[in-house]
């Protein structure tokens, strides 16, 4: 034919009406069982599918939601939130046979990835991640119209619903844990800080030790990366003349680096050093020694955010959900603050 087969052409070669077409191929009844075969074996003979747009307007929703993530893909390789978090989303959708489509982008390129989703109508509605400080996501996807989520404090959303877990307690528990055991010189390895639950933790480790009426112990950024973690072990451990006798890190991935790097060093954990981490990874348990973090049920955020921007999109608005907070884990890798 020289062009890509239209609807039109399958209406034409199966004698049927366009709209016959779009009833068949998307599954509505009333066709009768001989038109069905018709329209199926034009379709087929014409090498011919249905856009994602075209479906789109005929069902009037795309069947799949979207998650936006500008961050490098490695590292979402890496960070054990998101596959737990995307297995919650699908646990949903996949039940009704919608999908989640994952688009991967840099920060350049985040606010286009937003305009196209909602001009090709790919997604029914966005689940908005990794909140920043001044972030354009909750106005820009109320300007184009995409029903959305936030995954975070409903303060972050503008108006938007919120579905939040607080990791607060869990670090003033760690904190309070380590004051217990002795410890009075407490490092933080923290998160990128532009990211506002990174700076929600390190404002917790801040104020628990305001409270204690410990002075506050070093600040390294780790970026909640292995090499962050590793590189700011290695300057608190073997840079300074009064190494810290814990650190606590921003996530698991910085604080596991951390104990290999305390090892290499030839520093004793816990003897000379505590170290606590956040997630509570799979691995943390397997470590040597075991390391302890702060739990957190990311596969249950992930199925709580795939509810709520259902509710969104059937009433327009939904009232914030608050998920049970992190738990800290205390576990080997913590002990009494060495003497002297």
């Amino acid at each position: 034919m020289g062009r890509k087969p239209t609807i039109a052409d399958v209406a034409r070669r199966a004698g049927v009406s366009r709209a016959t077409v779009s009833f068949v191929l998307n599954g509505r009844p009333g066709v009768a069982e001989g038109t069905k075969a018709r329209v199926l074996a034009a379709a087929e003979g014409l090498g011919w599918t249905p856009s994602r747009q075209a479906r789109a307007l005929s069902l009037g929703k795309a069947g799949a939601y979207g998650l936006v993530l500008a961050r490098d893909p490695e590292q979402i390789g890496a960070d054990p939130f998101f596959p737990a978090f995307i297995a919650g989303v699908e646990a949903v959708l996949g039940r009704r046979g919608d999908g989640l489509m994952v688009h991967v982008t840099t920060p350049e390129r985040e606010q286009d990835v937003y305009r196209r989703l909602a001009a090709e109508q790919q997604v029914d509605g966005v689940l908005l991640t990794d909140l920043r400080r001044d972030d354009p996501r909750p106005p820009l996807v109320r300007e184009v119209g995409l029903p959305a989520v936030v995954v975070g404090q409903p303060e972050w959303g503008g108006g938007l619903t919120a579905v939040s877990l607080d990791d607060e307690p869990a670090y003033a528990a760690a904190v309070r844990r380590l004051a217990e055991l002795g410890h009075r010189h407490i490092a933080h390895v923290e998160g990128p800080q532009d990211l506002l639950h990174a700076r929600r933790r390190r404002r917790a480790w801040e104020t628990t030790l305001r409270a204690l009426g410990l002075p506050e112990g070093p600040v390294l950024p780790g970026g909640f990366t292995p090499e962050g973690g590793a590189q700011a072990t290695r300057e608190l451990l073997s840079g300074r003349a009064e190494p810290p006798t814990a650190i606590v890190y921003g996530n698991d991935l910085a604080a596991m680096a951390g104990l290999s790097v305390a090892q290499e060093l030839g520093v004793r954990v816990p003897e000379q050093v505590s170290l606590v981490g956040y997630d509570d990874a799979p691995l943390t348990r397997y470590s040597y020694p075991p390391l302890a973090s702060a739990r957190a049920d990311a596969r249950g955020w992930g199925e709580a955010a795939a509810r709520a921007l259902d509710a969104v999109i059937a009433d327009g608005t939904a009232a914030h959900v608050q998920l049970p907070p992190a738990q800290f884990v205390p576990r080997a890798s913590i002990g009494p603050a060495p003497r002297g």
